[in-house]
Parts: structure tokens; C-alpha cells; sequence
């Protein structure tokens, strides 16, 4: 089955289940903030992994203790789908191992 566009009403129940995420455009952001460049950088390079596993990739951007990640799906014009979702459900799964918040 294609990849779809969420609705506006689709986005905000999935953003109810991911804490800090918001829509911000059509995109989904997050920024998370960490204890070192360190493990910003290994969180980085964590998200790339699972980015590579769903074949679906986001914006990221490191800082000196911080990640801030903005995804869409460019196949549907730059629209929110589940595969932006998954991604967010995954990243936020796996940020708390690095101590991000």
C-alpha cells in the first residue's frame, strides 16, 4: 500500500503519544538535550541506524549538547505519513539510553 498524508486530525493523535514532538509546518520536530557533545553525537549516530532500518530518513542537526531532528516524507510532497511517525516513536524509544530529555 502507497504511503498516504496524514490528516490534521491523524497528526494530533499521534503527537499525543510522542511527548515533546510537534508539528512545526509540515514537519515533525523534536529537539532532545543531552549531558555531552559526546552523546548528542552517539544519539546522531544511534537515529542514523534506525533511519537506514526504515529505509526513511530525517533532518538532523547536532549541537554542542543537543539534537534537534525535522522529518517528512518528500515522496508525498513534503507531507506528515506514518513512516514519519515510526521514525518518531522509534527515535523517542531509544533517546532515553543516551540520557537525552
Amino acid at each position: 500500500m502507497p504511503v498516504q498524508p496524514l490528516s490534521p486530525g491523524e497528526i494530533e493523535e499521534h503527537l499525543a503519544e510522542l511527548p515533546g514532538w510537534s508539528l512545526d509546518g509540515n514537519r515533525l520536530t523534536r529537539s532532545y538535550r543531552l549531558g555531552s557533545h559526546i552523546a548528542a553525537a552517539a544519539l546522531v549516530v544511534h537515529i542514523a541506524q534506525v533511519q537506514d532500518e526504515l529505509d526513511h530518513h530525517s533532518d538532523l542537526t547536532l549541537g554542542y549538547h543537543g539534537v534537534d531532528l525535522s522529518v517528512n516524507t518528500h515522496s508525498v510532497g513534503g507531507a506528515v505519513t506514518e513512516l514519519d511517525v515510526e521514525l518518531a516513536r522509534r527515535v523517542e524509544a531509544l533517546a532515553p539510553a543516551h540520557g537525552a530529555s
